[in-house]
């Protein structure tokens, strides 16, 4: 696998209110957090450009919600904001995909010359694979970091309920065999970009 010098590490919602197990439930990969801060890490040490993307919720019940202090990023990633020597962007929506968010992700890779995208952050089927899917349809190289991605349990139509391993692997399944992604591991990717 290939990582492009100029290859964006795109970090999806990785915010304090998915901490609040109460609202979300059981989630899987505890891993997660870890690899995330790794990819941060080689990202900036190599001067790549990093996206930082926050759901700001419009539901008044949400942890992500505008004003409420779960709307924030986690530690970890709040204190490596503005550390690197790349260039750094923070996109702000209210969907589930980062290429739908202010400024425009799309038109911002685009006039940066940058065809490759990397992601991770939460939820691995919700936030992480909308803007695989989108990005993939938009015709950038998206590879999608797995073990640095989550996500929760989840019941859907006619009391089916899905774990958050099986979610996650459904994703997987979806955006590496339909051609959306190339999924990896963090440590693949890390070997790649350094």
């Amino acid at each position: 696998m290939d990582i492009a010098q100029n290859a964006a590490l795109v970090v999806v919602d990785v915010q304090k209110g998915f901490e609040e197990v109460d609202f979300w439930g059981t989630r899987n990969n505890p891993a997660a957090d870890d690899n995330i801060a790794a990819l941060i890490d080689v990202w900036q040490s190599t001067g790549r450009p990093v996206v930082f993307v926050r759901h700001d919720s419009v539901k008044p019940g949400s942890p992500l919600r505008t004003g409420y202090e779960g709307n924030g990023f986690k530690e970890y990633v709040e204190r490596r904001r503005g550390k690197g020597s790349g260039a750094e962007l923070l996109v702000t929506k209210s969907v589930n995909s980062a290429f739908l968010g202010t400024p425009d992700l799309g038109a911002w890779l685009r006039e940066a010359g940058i065809p490759q995208v990397v992601l991770a952050g939460i939820q691995t089927n919700m936030c992480v694979e909308t803007t695989a899917r989108m990005g993939g349809n938009l015709g950038y190289e998206v590879v999608v970091a797995f073990d640095a991605t989550y996500t929760f349990d989840l019941e859907g139509p006619f009391g089916w309920r899905r774990s958050a391993d099986e979610l996650a692997r459904a994703s997987a399944v979806s955006l590496h065999g339909g051609g959306f992604a190339d999924v990896v591991t963090t440590e693949e990717v890390l070997t790649a970009a350094k």
